[in-house]
């Protein structure tokens, strides 16, 4: 795993650590806020691109009701959890006072994990499970914090009143309003997204925690509905691969509008892909991610062979896209996707440019290594190796293409001197002046050209969450 190094380099808890004490409310704030120190917004995505000035290479914050804001306290608690479970990955956090450093980083993630909390209630946003599960469940697990415990349960029966149990689904969006497009009707519209597989797992940890089937129920009953609505079956592929899982492949569309008296699609788009009939990567990905998941809370075979069927096509997708051809003895590279499959060449000056999104191989490439737990506990262990090695060779790509060359690290100051972001502990950058927050670069939040908003060639905090995730689950199972 050498080649994974950068997972576990000191550069990603620095860059963390330095945004989370910056972004700390300071001047401007009431005297409340600053006595309490908790976040009023929160990181979403850093500029790669000059015509940004002085805005270039810094987070840009977002409200916290934004659908992002969990993923920032996220990526703390899974440094937090490096210290505590894996604290021979982070040695040099504690080249002195290792407890006094684990402290630290506790109350940075509690300060960051406070709003959190009171998002629970909220009942206009299926995101609810990206917002409060990548930190509070951390928090729950590795703290015991019976507080987080309880608003995940909270949580998960707000999401629950968002079932619409004519159309077995869960509303996503309550509209859908773009430069082409208006959706605003709830009663005759029910908007269902691809990334909605992704908060299922709210829903089944709630479950689990709160001998609540129904939640579960609903889960299940989203999950299958998706299967009709969102999955589109390509054709087989040549065995000219070993190991290549040979059933059923499916695409992914990311929007469908339902018919939410009877379930009946009415209409498949995108918004945010590049076509309504493209695959957009990173819809692709949570596809994975969300089957493999929800498999593993199921056993039901039937999401297995989905996650597998979205998995392969995804590699395949991939493989023949011009930015995985490799040069040399190594003629095939996974690295990170184009935005979208199907997208054209993008004009850069006198030349053309692939957009790509790094946030989808970091997505992709955890529900890679789920799916391939999942596959061996069913035997398969054939076919659980190509995943896993796909994983693992994605994540290296992605390192080696969109990883910030822009690096930081940690100066310990005896005795609390010299302009510290915290008591005897400051962050510098490798190379002076030489600055980007986020650790991987590349990635695209949405570059459809009907979007209100189109923006691309950044940093996004999801992708650095996926990220250091995918190390931390490296770690677990015990493989480095």
């Amino acid at each position: 795993m050498e080649q994974l190094a950068e997972l576990f380099a000191e550069n990603i808890m620095a860059k963390v650590w330095r945004v989370a004490c910056e972004s700390l409310p300071s001047a401007g704030a009431t005297a409340e806020e600053r006595a309490m120190k908790f976040p009023r917004a929160f990181p979403e995505y850093v500029p790669q691109n000059r015509q940004h000035g002085e805005k270039a290479s810094r987070y840009h914050l977002r409200e916290a009701a934004f659908w992002t804001c969990g993923f920032f306290p996220g990526i703390l608690y899974e440094l937090l959890e490096r210290t505590v479970r894996y604290p021979q990955s982070a040695v040099y956090l504690f080249r002195s006072s290792p407890e006094e450093r684990r402290h630290q980083l506790r109350a940075m993630c509690e300060k960051w994990s406070e709003p959190l909390h009171d998002m629970a209630g909220r009942t206009d946003t299926h995101d609810i499970g990206f917002i409060v599960m990548p930190a509070l469940r951390k928090d729950w697990e590795l703290l015991g914090n019976p507080r987080s415990l309880a608003s995940i349960v909270r949580a998960a029966n707000s999401l629950a009143t968002r079932y619409v149990a004519s159309a077995k689904a869960i509303r996503s969006w309550d509209l859908l309003i773009r430069k082409d497009t208006q959706i605003t009707d709830m009663s005759t519209n029910l908007i269902v997204i691809i990334d909605s597989l992704c908060n299922l797992d709210l829903l089944f940890y709630a479950a689990a925690h709160n001998s609540s089937p129904y939640l579960g129920e609903i889960a299940v009953a989203h999950a299958r509905t998706v299967i009709r609505t969102h999955l589109r079956p390509e054709p087989q592929l040549p065995q000219t691969t070993f190991g290549r899982y040979n059933g059923q492949l499916y695409s992914t569309n990311h929007v469908t509008c339902i018919d939410p008296k009877t379930g009946a699609i009415k209409n498949r788009m995108t918004a945010q892909g590049y076509a309504d009939g493209s695959t957009w990567a990173r819809g692709q990905a949570w596809a994975i991610l969300g089957y493999s998941q929800t498999y593993l809370w199921t056993g039901e075979r039937e999401f297995l062979e989905v996650a597998c069927g979205t998995a392969e096509y995804f590699l395949h997708r991939l493989e023949t896209h011009p930015v995985a051809q490799g040069t040399g003895d190594e003629k095939l590279r996974y690295t990170s996707p184009p935005w979208d499959f199907d997208a054209p060449m993008e004009k850069k000056g006198e030349g053309e440019e692939v957009v790509r999104d790094s946030s989808a191989a970091a997505i992709a490439a955890n529900g890679l290594l789920v799916l391939s737990q999942a596959l061996i506990s069913e035997g398969e262990k054939t076919l659980a190796a190509r995943f896993f090695d796909a994983a693992v060779d994605l994540m290296r790509g992605t390192l080696d293409y969109s990883l910030a060359r822009e690096t930081a690290r940690f100066l310990f100051v005896p005795g609390g001197e010299g302009g510290e972001l915290e008591e005897g502990l400051t962050v510098e950058d490798v190379a002076q002046g030489k600055r980007f927050d986020a650790i991987l670069k590349h990635g695209t939040a949405n570059n459809n050209e009907n979007a209100r908003r189109r923006y691309a060639n950044h940093g996004l905090v999801y992708g650095d969450y996926y990220l250091v995730k995918f190390g931390n689950e490296l770690m677990r199972m015990g493989l480095v």
